[in-house]
């Protein structure tokens, strides 16, 4: 049985340490590029006595980032990024092991939600970590005494760098904050391959079905959507992508998908996937042109990509068949199928992104913490790119960890890229 602990902490079991631990051990397995950040950071302790408020999800990889971060010196507080995200093994190990406060638990509401995201933010942080930016909105909004000890912030997501930009926009932002999801070996891998094979995971748990000759939809032809389009394809689903850019549209049907607008799509799809970052992309009038037996699955931050109010006010039954699907009949008796209450299923149903590419994700993360320690007081409260000789970092010990090396530029050949002189 797990040890007692005296630390303060929200989490559903402590007897579940044991078992968290091994599987935290696993993920470790594909995090080369983490565990070399975090052998230095225990050499030299650049967070020294820096406070870190993180909202992330509370999965077996991110523990290992919370790991990598306190052998740098950091002092941690995590709370969740989403109600149905948090590993309760993951949460209860950080706790009883290491000694590091987590407030999460799977399937919590959204009271205890907030108030675990303000337990956090008790700890006073100096740097702020966010996937989804609900620890900066909360800051903002209700705490703004924190203000003034914050050095600055990461954020994880496309969702989150979003809110963020706006905030700039407005001139409300606060304090700086390092867009980590713009990094190339941040979006590049994990939105398109993490995402993509997460979200087909996630749905095939929660469903069991057979992907092969299914007619998927997907709603937004991002990284994300690119993934999990890639993905679909190849498990021989048709697929179709509803977009409102030109650009990602023009990419899609170049890629050899169809591209409709999303009320066509509606009359055929078998699978519906949101990944966009926006609001009721699947409502009311997509709803009731569905075929009976359509699936709904959101693989964007928040639950608000379909529109289940509207749902919910078109159903007469609702009940639930399996874990994360929720059969919604409505008045004429067609079903429609809820996954993962609309909520982010690759992490609802499964078990999120895998370690590999979330080992570059986190190196980032890591990396950009310590930047901001050195660095963050010269800022200006923007949204900042990740630095360039960072992801450039990370690039190359995820490289080197995978036992392959690249060719350099000759002094000639950098000669020649740098001079307007030379030509044909």
């Amino acid at each position: 049985m797990a040890k007692k602990t005296a630390i303060a902490s929200d989490i559903k079991d402590q007897s579940l340490a044991s078992a968290g631990g091994l599987r935290i051990q696993w993920a470790a397995r594909e995090m080369p590029v983490l565990r070399l950040i975090g052998e230095r950071f225990a050499k030299e302790k650049p967070l020294k006595g820096i406070r870190i408020a993180a909202c992330l999800h509370i999965t077996t990889e991110t523990a290992n980032l919370a790991l990598t971060l306190k052998a740098g010196g950091a002092q941690l507080a995590l709370c969740a990024s989403n109600p149905l995200s948090t590993q309760d093994d993951t949460a209860a190990y950080l706790v009883m092991e290491h000694s590091i406060p987590v407030f999460a638990m799977k399937g919590e509401d959204s009271d205890t939600y907030y108030k675990h995201i303000n337990a956090a933010l008790d700890h006073g942080p100096h740097i702020t970590m966010d996937d989804g930016a609900d620890l900066v909105a909360s800051i903002h909004k209700d705490r703004g005494e924190l203000v003034n000890d914050i050095i600055g912030g990461t954020e994880e997501t496309t969702t989150g760098v979003i809110r963020l930009r706006s905030l700039e926009n407005e001139k409300k932002l606060k304090y700086p904050i390092i867009a980590v999801n713009d990094a190339q070996t941040k979006h590049f891998f994990d939105n398109r391959y993490g995402t993509g094979q997460s979200t087909i995971d996630g749905i095939t748990r929660a469903t069991n079905i057979l992907w092969a000759g299914k007619q998927v939809v997907i709603c937004g032809y991002g990284w994300c959507g690119r993934g999990a389009a890639m993905r679909a394809k190849g498990l021989g689903a048709h697929v179709v992508i509803c977009e409102v850019e030109p650009i990602p549209a023009l990419e899609a049907v170049m890629d050899g998908f169809r591209v409709m607008p999303l009320i066509e799509a509606a009359k055929t799809g078998d699978i519906f996937i949101t990944v966009t970052g926006g609001l009721n992309i699947i409502d009311k009038e997509h709803m009731l042109a569905m075929k009976d037996g359509a699936i709904l699955a959101n693989s964007g931050h928040f639950n608000a990509e379909i529109n289940i109010p509207a749902l919910e006010n078109l159903a007469d039954d609702k009940k639930q068949l399996r874990p994360f699907v929720e059969q919604y009949t409505l008045t004429e008796g067609k079903n429609l199928y809820l996954l993962g209450e609309g909520r982010l299923i690759n992490l609802a149903a499964a078990e999120g992104h895998p370690a590999s590419v979330m080992d570059m994700s986190f190196a980032n993360q890591a990396l950009c913490a310590e930047y901001m320690v050195k660095k963050g007081k010269e800022f200006k409260p923007k949204v900042y790119p990740v630095p360039q000789e960072v992801d450039n970092e990370v690039g190359k010990l995820k490289l080197n960890a995978m036992g392959i090396t690249i060719d350099t530029l000759t002094p000639e050949q950098k000669r020649y890229q740098e001079s307007w002189e030379l030509g044909t």
